[in-house]
């Protein structure tokens, strides 16, 4: 497993993230969740993302309970906060309330006194930006924190935290942003990454698979594969739906000699893809089985030339989205490869 700084931060991060969206307390539980992180840490995957919302709260217990024992030092825990943990008034957003009891519930859950990547899952537009950027400060202060970051805020909005931290004359910045990033999903291409370049943030890209399709499991005509996240419990098989179709699933299967043509399968080409990418300081990537976790982690260190970037571009065209408009809008927009 290699490594690589988040952005400009001092702080080195595994190529592959384990991260347990729609996993942990939805689709896996108990022994199979620890599985899949012993997976990871047997892997050399050092970097674990989470949020509050997922499996409301259950996925951070999981995972605590999976890293238990584990040497706290040589590990990297990130969480999210802002989306809805209860049904309250203050059980959302970035108010200063919200974040800091989130905090405190996300470090009991994951049973450590420290989160090393605290990120604002969305943007908040009822909370003055002040107050959330001084609130997350005062965690950082207070050791509870040692990095902050973001997730799938527009360009704009990263600009004016950058901006106003430097007016407030607060001592830490944000180092990190986690956008939905795949060869389908680009929308962070034209403004964005050359944001994030500039100030020195590092983009967590998740969902490189685009939940699994980009996998080549999925095959055009067929049912999908038993076990699959397209068949399985849980909030899986809405966001998955939203992306199956068959143009897409036929372009799919003309990566896989792609991928083969290097060693890889497709998911680790896609992978792979992600990682080539500038500005990317890691993939984070779930998994229901060890087996998935495995074949992740042997993406990393993998470098894709110009050529194969060339050939992904041919053969998926038209379906790739690069609109930055549809930044934070991925819940409510249908994507260029989605069929009517």
């Amino acid at each position: 497993m290699e490594h690589r700084h988040l952005g400009h931060s001092g702080l080195m991060i595994s190529e592959v993230t384990y991260g347990n969206w729609l996993t942990h307390g939805e689709l896996v539980d108990g022994d199979r969740a620890t599985a899949c992180v012993r997976a990871a840490l047997d892997a050399g995957i050092t970097t674990f993302d989470t949020a509050d919302v997922y499996a409301q709260g259950a996925a951070e217990e999981l995972l605590g309970t999976a890293l238990a024992g584990e040497r706290r030092s040589a590990l990297v825990i990130a969480s999210k906060v802002c989306l809805p943990t209860g049904s309250g008034p203050n059980d959302r957003g970035l108010s200063r309330k919200h974040i800091v009891e989130s905090c405190e519930a996300s470090l009991r859950r994951l049973r450590t006194d420290y989160l090393d990547l605290y990120q604002a899952h969305r943007f908040d537009e009822t909370t003055p930006l002040e107050e959330t950027l001084i609130a997350f400060d005062d965690l950082v202060r207070q050791g509870k924190v040692l990095y902050l970051g973001v997730s799938e805020w527009t360009a704009p909005q990263i600009d004016a935290a950058l901006t106003l931290v430097k007016d407030l004359g607060l001592r830490s910045r944000i180092v990190s942003n986690q956008p939905q990033y795949n060869m389908l999903w680009r929308v962070i291409e034209p403004e964005i990454v050359p944001l994030c370049l500039r100030e020195g943030i590092g983009q967590l890209a998740f969902q490189p698979l685009a939940q699994g399709v980009l996998s080549g499991k999925y095959r055009p005509g067929q049912e999908p594969p038993a076990g699959s996240r397209a068949t399985a419990g849980g909030r899986a098989p809405t966001f998955i739906g939203r992306v199956l179709g068959t143009p897409l699933l036929e372009r799919v299967q003309d990566l896989v000699p792609l991928a083969a043509d290097h060693g890889m399968s497709a998911a680790q080409l896609a992978i792979a893809w992600v990682l080539a990418q500038p500005g990317v300081s890691s993939v984070v990537a779930g998994a229901t089985r060890p087996e998935q976790v495995t074949e992740n982690a042997a993406a990393a260190g993998r470098p894709l030339d110009e050529a194969a970037r060339k050939k992904v571009d041919e053969v998926l065209g038209d379906l790739v989205d690069r609109d930055p408009a549809k930044t934070a809008q991925m819940m409510a927009v249908k994507p260029a490869w989605r069929t009517a």
